[in-house]
């Protein structure tokens, strides 16, 4: 569970000894195997474990703007800074990070460089602009007593990363000027419902297509035409290593030879043993790594951002 502290960096020395101190508290501790960053349910939080070490009074974390947005849609999301030493620690809600990231200065990539001071606060553009995070540091208590989550609006791991990729794909077409559409309306991403983000509030039905299957697919990018919706693009997410249903429902669209029928997953394995089955029309379906997905949409963002900053 914990990082190895032999032949490992100084970094993840710190972060195995935080996961220890965690122990300490009789926490329950679980590697979030799902995402790719370091992240972990601690207690009743979903933590961001990053450290550093000490440099010209400052603390330094480097963090990308697409784990912090994933963590930030988790339930009771934090980020733990671990800064030189378990004895200093800013466990901060991850929703605050995101909050301010405007503020903070990143590279093309998406790529944030996080400073904490030497009093364990945020360093912000402007002088003298911090987020103050004196009710941050060390502070167990709020990752191990959180308020119980209503089991009704209680999301698992694979429910949350669900939403972010949705959101992602949704967000990407509305951006290249589709018309964008997905079936389920109450998810949140950003703390917005899926349905503020698309376009269209209803399915447009097609002739050569079945609606009741249709209508579920993931995520869908129409074309206006007249009064009409040409399909163009068909999106499922599968992150389920057993049941790979998204596959046979976009094959309701296998009569449009136009539309890209893809599929997002990180087991390509597994994509792999579905297409095999299909034998006929199985060159129209592709796979996108979820990081590949994750890139793809920071790229869209920064390439709309320049657009607006240029005017062109």
């Amino acid at each position: 569970m914990f990082p190895s502290t032999k032949k490992t960096n100084f970094s993840d020395s710190l972060a195995a000894q935080f996961l220890k101190k965690a122990q300490t508290f009789n926490a329950n501790i679980e590697l979030i195997k799902v995402l790719k960053s370091r992240t972990y349910t601690i207690g009743k939080a979903n933590v961001l474990v990053r450290a550093s070490t000490e440099g010209n009074r400052r603390y330094f974390f480097g963090i990308n703007y697409i784990t912090v947005e994933e963590i930030a849609n988790l339930d009771s999301p934090f980020v733990a800074f671990i800064c030189g030493s378990t004895d200093r620690i800013v466990m901060i809600p991850a929703k605050i990070i995101f909050k301010y990231f405007p503020q903070i200065s990143h590279d093309r990539n998406g790529e944030y460089k996080i400073n904490i001071d030497k009093d364990l606060n945020i360093v912000l553009a402007g002088k003298n602009n911090r987020i103050d995070c004196s009710c941050f540091i060390n502070n167990w208590n709020s990752l191990l007593a959180l308020p119980l989550i209503n089991d009704e609006t209680k999301n698992t791991v694979e429910e949350s990363l669900l939403s972010v990729l949705q959101g992602r794909l949704i967000e990407i077409g509305n951006i290249r000027g589709y018309q964008t559409y997905c079936p389920n309306k109450s998810r949140r991403f950003n703390d917005k419902n899926l349905d503020e983000l698309m376009t269209l509030k209803n399915c447009p039905e097609l002739q050569f297509s079945d609606y009741n299957l249709l209508k579920q697919i993931n995520v869908l990018w129409f074309r206006p035409k007249g009064n009409n919706y040409i399909p163009e693009y068909a999106f499922e997410v599968e992150l389920s290593t057993v049941i790979w249903s998204g596959v046979g429902r976009m094959a309701t669209l296998i009569d449009y030879s136009n539309v890209g029928l893809y599929v997002i997953s990180n087991d390509s394995r597994k994509y792999n043993q579905v297409l095999a089955s299909l034998y006929e029309n199985s060159n129209r379906y592709h796979i996108i790594a979820n990081d590949n997905l994750g890139k793809l949409y920071a790229a869209e963002l920064n390439l709309k951002e320049l657009r607006y900053k240029i005017g062109l």
